[in-house]
């Protein structure tokens, strides 16, 4: 009999489509919950287990705490026992701030702080001399052997390189008892009223004392006050002067460089932080990139006149006051608001784009009488500027339309102050280092104590320690291509969770439940292992992890594997399976069927030869990629493989698809740089279908999503009934006042908010969850409200509306793709990614292709089971019999193996990447040696 100890039980859970399920799951092992896409499996895992833990460990707040935290909703369970503190690693998790980074989600660039803080050796920015600081003990020792029997004027240095007549500055000194000052390198006396050129740069020193240096008792006290009294004033900076040669030497408390005099304080970790204002470039405060203004995208054609509206931002001329600017502008520069702005005199542009204080007069030929004209224009560029920097989001994206980002011009894009990046530790900058792959920084970080004096090892040993463990957790989890400076939104699902994955091994927690949303996601075969690796070590210290995942080689792996099915929505949601893997093989399920072999995605007889046309994309060199050449066959199914960080996504969606994006639609996404690109003439338009959500609210559903309910709603604005009645289209939606219900505004639920305890949805009194109010549901199409329609599955919905075309196509498809179970108005947030995504791919399928059609598919095999990537293959296979090319970036095996071509990048990832390794045929790739893909695929093809 198993005890809490040894197992998680959990009793009658009804979460979503579960159907009052009861499951037994072992702890510290690693379980593998698997099944079709949308049959549960994230119901059980997160909506049940990962909440019920999340309520319990907020329920032990007191409840005033609480009352800060919010509620969590208590699952619909009856009961869950042996549950143990529980974190969940999802793909939805990481950071969108630009602030966010691999460096600081791995805590990798706090360690780093920390060393160059401690150990790091600075370096003058102006001569490059490594920086030097003293004690006021040894800055007199040093006086009295450099200096001995000279004459020498000791000074306190309180401006450097500033304008200005300092005139109070000079008071100011003299009240203090001082008598002379040094400026601009000449000694002179203190005079009342005394003052520079305001207009032009000074340097300023206080005399503090005139000596001359000998062995004597005295003369060794009065420089040791002397020094101190010039520290005081010269900000722990002081000057000697021998007064024969007049050559200047500094001495400083702090890092100062011996021959500028230039000064660093003592470094803390903050001045190696981009988030701190000691650390951060003052220009970009610490982003790294600036908004521009571009003055392309505010004079789009520049053979329009202003009048006609040549100025993007105002448009053509109309009644306001800064057409009156213009007019203005054009009298004083002699043109008229009809004249091309590629006429306009050059100064003329100049002010309208930046703007300007001017008096003028004109003379009138008519009258003889000359009118005054005042110019005090602020400039249309800087405008936008203003705008951009303004509080409303919506002035924000518009001033955004006309800007460029740019990287930062004053820091490099490295994020930090001028002075933070001279401070090295074997040669190198924090800025080079976060520069580096993980491969790179792991080689580095292992051989550093060998060249680091034994006082810095002795400083930096446990530093060291620190961040060769966490970096080598990164590179057990296959993220080697990644580098600290990585923002973390620029980060797909799967990297995002193996980060996090990385820094929970890191913490080295014992006892605690993990839960994994698909950790392979965008993971090639050959770092699987690693991966799987990891998560068998997070097991073996004491930990139970439960993974969600379809993947073949984790499975096999598992000690224990749950099943949930047999299909998906309303017919999933049933334990048809559980015990180890050689015990799921033996059964009769969709998952051991794919498993043992006896179904499988099959190869294609006969690979597609295309049209004989092509496009060529040459020169491609955006991140990692080194001078690409790449021609893409039409007319055929393409994959794009290697491993992770090979350089995939930078050739295709972010060079490839902005190209042609910008070609047919007039996309704005500037592609990567490239040289040239040859055959658009072969093709009409591009769908790029991508892994974001298709909605974050309640009230988003796949018939919204579609379209299809703004045809459904037409459909019911034209029964007779509603036109006797006068009811539009919008009487029919429930996100507008009219038709819907005014209780509960079309939500069909209401919140009851119980104080300390979670929150209760309950249906709402008024139209009992329709949505709508009673004279809109009156209205009846074959016998079915507006209500009864969204509550069909779109199995039920495709014979419904089998005779309406519109509706018909864009349902038929839906249903193509393996979603008939879910129903039209099934709230977004609860469509699982894989269902997301098909819902995506089902919207563009449904729109009339043209055979010319260039389709981009990221991965589309994202949460899909084993059936559900057969489906999805025969309808893309359908595609592509048309005559469409289907680009697919995909590391799953069962796609790859059935493509028509595919082109490898690689041989690495990261630096090590970025090259066309093979292309071909499968059977032509898997001769390719060097190719890891390739060694896979023949054992797939074999």
């Amino acid at each position: 009999m198993t005890t809490y100890e040894d197992s998680i039980e959990v009793r009658g859970a009804r979460v979503h489509n579960l159907k009052n399920i009861d499951v037994t799951i072992p702890r510290e092992k690693l379980v593998v919950i698997t099944g079709l896409s949308g049959s549960g499996k994230s119901s059980l895992a997160f909506d049940t287990i990962y909440a019920e833990g999340q309520r319990r460990y907020i329920e032990t707040f007191s409840a005033y705490a609480r009352q800060f935290l919010g509620s969590l909703e208590r699952p619909d369970v009856d009961k869950i026992d042996g549950l143990s503190p529980v974190i969940a690693i999802e793909q939805k998790t990481t950071s969108k701030s630009p602030r966010s980074t691999v460096g600081t989600i791995t805590e990798i660039y706090d360690f780093l702080r920390l060393l160059f803080a401690r150990a790091a050796d600075a370096y003058s920015y102006e001569t490059g001399d490594k920086m030097v600081s003293y004690s006021d003990e040894q800055i007199k020792d040093l006086i009295l052997e450099s200096f001995k029997g000279k004459r020498i004027n000791i000074l306190a240095p309180v401006i450097r390189s500033r304008k200005g007549h300092y005139r109070e500055l000079f008071e100011q000194i003299a009240k203090q008892g001082f008598v002379k000052v040094r400026t601009d390198g000449e000694i002179v006396d203190l005079e009342k009223g005394m003052k520079l050129d305001r207009y032009k740069t000074h340097d300023i020193e206080i005399v503090i004392d005139r000596l001359k240096i000998d062995d004597s008792k005295d003369n060794e006290k009065r420089l040791m006050e002397s020094i101190n009294t010039a520290m005081y004033h010269g900000d722990d900076v002081l000057m000697v002067i021998d007064q024969d040669t007049n050559e200047p030497r500094y001495f400083s408390r702090n890092l100062m460089c011996p021959s500028s005099g230039i000064s660093y304080p003592n470094p803390e970790p903050n001045n190696f932080s981009f988030n701190s204002p000691k650390g951060a470039c003052p220009k970009c405060n610490g982003i790294g990139e600036l908004y521009v203004v571009n003055e392309k995208k505010l004079v789009p054609d520049d053979s329009l006149s202003i009048k006609n509206g040549a100025l993007a931002p105002h448009g053509p001329q109309k009644k306001s006051w800064i057409f009156k600017q213009f007019d203005t502008i054009a009298q004083r520069f002699d043109f008229s608001l009809d004249t091309a702005w590629k006429d306009i005199p050059e100064d003329a542009k100049q002010m309208i784009f930046y703007g300007g204080k001017e008096k003028f007069t004109v003379e009138s030929k008519l009258l003889g009488v000359a009118r005054n004209y005042d110019i005090d224009f602020e400039g249309v560029a800087n405008f936008i500027e203003s705008q951009y920097k303004s509080n409303s989001t919506s002035l924000v994206r518009w001033a955004k339309d006309f800007m460029d980002k740019v990287e930062c011009p004053k820091c490099n894009g490295s994020r930090l102050r001028k002075e933070s990046l001279y401070f090295k530790v074997d040669d190198k900058s924090i800025a080079d280092l976060v520069k580096m792959d993980i491969i790179e920084l792991g080689e580095w970080i292992e051989h550093l104590p060998e060249r680091l004096t034994d006082k810095q090892n002795k400083i930096s040993g446990e530093i060291i320690k620190e961040i060769k463990s966490r970096v080598q957790f990164l590179l057990d989890v296959g993220l080697t291509y990644l580098s600290l400076n990585r923002s973390s939104k620029s980060l797909s699902g799967g990297e995002a969770q193996r980060i996090r994955l990385a820094t929970q091994i890191g913490s080295q927690l014992v006892g605690v439940l993990y839960i994994l949303d698909e950790p392979s996601i965008g993971l090639h075969q050959r770092d699987n292992e690693k991966l799987i690796n990891s998560l068998v070590s997070l097991r073996d210290v004491g930990n139970s992890v439960i993974v969600v995942e379809h993947d073949k080689d984790m499975i096999e792996r598992a000690d224990h594997v749950i099943d949930i099915g047999p299909f998906a929505g309303k017919h999933g949601g049933e334990i048809i399976s559980e015990g180890t893997p050689a015990e799921l093989q033996k059964q009769d399920t969709l998952t051991a069927k794919y498993l043992n072999g006896k179904k499988e995605i099959g190869i294609p007889k006969k690979r597609r030869s295309g049209n004989g046309k092509k496009l060529v994309l040459k020169g491609c060199t955006g991140n990692n990629l080194k001078n690409v050449s790449v021609e893409f066959p039409l007319g055929q199914m393409i994959g794009v493989t290697g491993v992770s960080g090979s350089g995939k996504s930078t050739l295709i969606n972010e060079t490839l698809y902005p190209i042609l994006n910008a070609h047919y639609f007039n996309g704005v996404k500037k592609p990567m740089p490239y040289k040239s690109i040859k055959g658009l003439e072969h093709l009409d338009k591009v769908i790029d279908i991508n892994q974001s959500p298709i909605g974050r609210t309640p009230r988003s559903n796949p018939a919204t999503y579609t379209k299809t309910f703004d045809e459904i709603r037409k459909l019911f604005a034209q029964i007779p009934e509603a036109m006797i009645r006068g009811y539009k289209p919008g009487r029919f939606s429930f996100n507008v006042a009219g038709g819907r219900c005014e209780t509960c505004q079309g939500g069909g639920l209401k919140v009851i908010e119980m104080n300390f305890l979670p929150d209760v949805y309950v249906e709402c009194e008024t139209c009992q969850g329709k949505r709508f109010n009673r004279e809109t549901l009156e209205i009846r199409y074959k016998g079915k409200s507006i209500s009864d329609v969204l509550d069909m599955t779109i199995d039920e919905a495709v014979d419904f509306f089998e005779h309406i075309p519109k509706i018909f196509r864009k349902l038929k498809t839906i249903k193509d793709v393996g979603l008939g179970y879910i129903t039209l108005g099934q709230q977004s947030t609860t469509l699982s990614g894989g269902e997301a995504q098909r819902i995506k791919l089902a919207t563009e399928l449904s729109k009339r292709d043209t055979g010319n059609t260039f389709y981009i598919l990221d991965e589309p095999t994202t949460g899909l089971h084993f059936e559900d990537i057969n489906v999805l293959m025969k309808v893309l296979n359908k595609l592509a019999d048309k005559g469409n090319t289907v680009l697919i970036i995909e590391h799953n095996l069962d796609v790859i193996k059935t493509v028509d071509y595919i082109i490898d990048i690689g041989y690495e990832g990261g630096k090590g990447g970025g090259q066309v390794v093979a292309k071909g045929t499968p059977e032509e790739l898997i001769k390719n040696k060097k190719s890891y893909t390739a060694k896979f695929l023949k054992k797939e093809l074999n």
